[in-house]
């Protein structure tokens, strides 16, 4: 089994893209390439893993980031104020994540279309209005880390190598996750949901069981990605944690990339980053950086709806094995 997934194409060659992106700064050692490297890799993930959502059963979910803010508040937590090393924090965040996926799942998925995309967004600002307001983990001023705490890795510097490190890895299993979910039986399942949900049903797919495993597995590298992330700041606060435009975002990077398939969001989310970076230093387009993904997603869904990958797909089938 595991030798037949090894010889497949698609996963390998998405594999290769991100770690080869990953290991780039690693190489060269500079800092500069890993900050930029370290955003992409994170969008990866976060687009990887809202693919399992949006790109499988098709149910567009605009309160993805709620798993990024909440992992990274668990995470930061028990990290600078419980004086937990990192992988540890990271391993029960994700846990807690998924958990509260479980349960959330099974009660927002009961709605379909336009009522659960707004429900997601609910409950990413119920969450965010939450955190704002309890004061224990410190409400709208968030919380500081001592940098003593980088110590344990060998000071900050180390410590940003380190987490860099981590984040690669993370990247790596988003990726294998999102390939492993589509190509078994439990993908072709979600497939038929996003197809038909109703004749998924009468063909016996259990749709509300699928439905939440799905949305609990596409929370647990986003909550491991928001404790990388703000361990490497050293703080953390509502606003950045739960930033509705992230989804927003992420869902631009799918539909760029290909919708439903694995290398779309790896190409999605690089292509995506690197606009995203331009226009973000640009003089002329810094305060257009939202209008622009809005107008990207327009054209996307108007002319090239199934992405760069699936365009691909679609215009040469000898490599549709390839670009799975």
């Amino acid at each position: 089994m595991m030798m037949r997934y090894v010889r497949e194409p698609a996963l390998w060659l998405s594999l290769l893209l991100v770690i080869g992106l990953g290991i780039w700064p690693l190489v060269t050692k500079s800092a500069t390439l890993r900050e930029d490297m370290f955003l992409i890799l994170m969008f990866v993930t976060l687009a990887s893993s809202l693919n399992i959502v949006l790109g499988y059963t098709g149910y567009v979910n605009f309160g993805h980031i709620v798993f990024f803010g909440m992992g990274g508040y668990i995470g930061f937590y028990l990290i600078a104020i419980k004086g937990w090393r990192l992988i540890p924090a990271a391993l029960v965040a994700a846990l807690g994540v998924a958990i509260f996926a479980i349960v959330l799942g099974s009660i927002i998925l009961r709605l379909r279309g336009a009522y659960f995309a707004l429900a997601t967004i609910g409950v990413n600002e119920a969450v965010r209005s939450l955190v704002v307001n309890w004061d224990a983990i410190g409400g709208a001023v968030g919380l500081e880390m001592n940098f003593g705490r980088y110590k344990d890795y060998g000071g900050p510097m180390n410590a940003l190598w380190y987490t860099y490190t981590l984040l690669v890895i993370v990247a790596a299993a988003s990726v294998m996750l999102s390939y492993f979910v589509r190509t078994s039986k439990f993908g072709l399942g979600l497939l038929a949901i996003r197809e038909d949900e109703d004749a998924s049903l009468v063909l016996g797919i259990n749709a509300p069981r699928a439905k939440t495993i799905a949305y609990a597995l596409s929370s647990i590298f986003p909550a491991m990605v928001g404790v990388l992330f703000f361990f490497k700041n050293g703080n953390i606060e509502p606003g950045d944690a739960f930033r509705l435009h992230m989804s927003v975002e992420g869902i631009v990077m799918i539909m760029l990339g290909g919708y439903g398939t694995v290398l779309g969001p790896v190409v999605g989310a690089g292509a995506y980053e690197r606009l995203r970076g331009f226009l973000l230093t640009s003089p002329l387009f810094k305060n257009l950086q939202l209008a622009f993904a809005g107008i990207l997603l327009l054209l996307i869904i108007i002319f090239v709806p199934s992405g760069l990958v699936g365009w691909l797909r679609n215009r040469f089938p000898k490599v549709r094995r390839i670009l799975a």
